[in-house]
């Protein structure tokens, strides 16, 4: 069984990150979702942490259910043949436990607290953490210029004692709970049972078989028979008041897992429209006049723009027709701009910081979406651009020297263009790197 548990739960979870994956590096979704969205700021909290907790949850709730109903069904049986037995009522001793399991269950449903709402903070607060700390090792050469530890420090104790707080919180809120619903499970239900067990045996007016007391000998038997059904009943509902309270601490797991599956859904539901160009982020400069530039829908800006790939693959040109150039807070940089790039034309663009020009090939490599104007790109090849782009920070990439150099090409990539070693080790040498190779 505890294989069969594990091996779903790694199954579930394969299958959900296989399909976040692919989503999440769909239309460039990994960065449009931390850039231009402001849903989701921690996105790897979300694909590790809450699908590894998400697939857990289900594979614990699902063997915690099923097994206590098969043995509710069986328990079931077993005393429906034993009350006919004893020619009882197999009608009232039933109705009397779901009367009270139903009253019992809706009372705890009313006063149960909101675990799925008190889980899913509490995993956001988790993922901010995360956060934090990722942002130190990112930003920590900066940091130590600066002198700021004791500032991060701070904003990294305050970021755990939010987390802190909020397992305090729910950690009161089911204690309180728990106090309840034992007291349901131990005085209630236990009264209820003892009831259920005395109905057959002061309502039988006959013996086993159809048989009626006319000796001592059958008060004796009767008395040895009603014995015999009291422990027997007794054993099976001890058994079936345990099968029913798991159902019962169920109840907190599913309301939990409510929790992680909102988290979850969220997080395909953003990348869904994401990769659709579908943002929503907090912008500054809503009221601001832009002289008509941009159009705003629900407090969100419209890209009106659009992106025209070329039919004929020898027209290498780029060409843009009043596009302006707006960063995704909405800040205009450009408020229109032609401009018309040919095949073998050197152009050099120069500026201040903040004059748009890295924001200008952000608009061309397709980064941020055109908020006006016309946009003119030569064709795709084999879904890639045919442009190259060098960011302004380096990227290494995970592998050896040869991944680094034909990045983003595989090896396979590479093996298909028929490029070899030697060319490699040329590229090397044109670039006074060849005494790398040899390290």
């Amino acid at each position: 069984m505890n294989y069969l548990h594990l091996s779903f739960i790694v199954f579930s979870r394969t299958r959900l990150v296989n399909h976040a994956y692919d989503m999440y590096f769909k239309n460039q979704t990994y960065y449009k979702v931390s850039n231009l969205d402001g849903r989701i700021e921690n996105a790897d909290h979300r694909l590790t942490d809450d699908i590894s907790t998400f697939s857990s949850s289900v594979a614990h709730l699902y063997s915690h259910l099923t097994k206590p109903c098969f043995d509710l069904m069986l328990i079931g049986i077993a005393m429906a043949r034993s009350s006919r037995k004893m020619k009882a009522n197999i009608v009232m001793g039933p109705a009397l436990a779901t009367i009270v399991i139903g009253t019992t269950a809706h009372i705890l449903r009313i006063v149960s607290p909101k675990f799925g709402q008190l889980v899913s903070e509490e995993a956001n607060r988790n993922g901010y953490l995360r956060h934090v700390h990722s942002k130190i090792i990112t930003n920590a050469e900066e940091i130590a210029f600066y002198g700021g530890h004791k500032v991060e420090h701070a904003q990294l104790q305050d970021a755990y004692s939010r987390l802190v707080n909020q397992m305090n919180n729910i950690f009161t809120q089911k204690l309180w709970f728990i106090m309840l619903e034992q007291f349901f499970m131990k005085y209630v239900w236990s009264g209820t049972g003892m009831v259920m067990v005395s109905l057959p045996i002061l309502t039988v007016n006959s013996l086993p078989g159809g048989k009626t007391r006319k000796n001592k000998g059958d008060s004796e038997f009767g008395v040895s028979e009603r014995t015999q059904y009291f422990t027997t009943a007794r054993n099976l509902l001890l058994s079936g008041a345990d099968a029913v309270e798991r159902l019962m601490s169920s109840y907190k797991e599913i309301v939990a897992l409510a929790g992680y599956t909102s988290r979850v859904a969220g997080m395909f539901e953003v990348f869904d429209e994401v990769s659709q160009g579908i943002y929503q982020k907090t912008v500054v400069a809503v009221d601001r006049n832009d002289g008509g530039i941009l159009e705003f829908k629900n407090g969100q800006p419209v890209a009106k723009g659009t992106i025209v790939c070329s039919d004929n693959e020898d027209d290498m040109s780029i060409s843009l027709e009043n596009v302006p150039v707006v960063t995704p807070n909405c800040d205009i940089v450009v408020s229109s701009l032609t401009l018309t790039i040919a095949p073998g034309m050197h152009l050099l663009i120069t500026g201040p910081n903040g004059c748009g020009k890295s924001s200008l090939f952000r608009i061309l490599s397709g980064l941020w979406p055109i908020y006006g104007g016309t946009l003119r790109i030569p064709k795709l090849s084999q879904g890639k651009p045919c442009m190259f782009y060098i960011p302004q920070r380096p990227y290494m990439s995970c592998g050896s020297l040869r991944d680094q150099i034909i990045y983003p090409d595989t090896r396979k990539e590479m093996l298909s263009k028929n490029i070899t070693e030697c060319q490699l080790r040329e590229i090397m040498r044109l670039v006074s790197l060849e005494h790398i190779i040899d390290r």
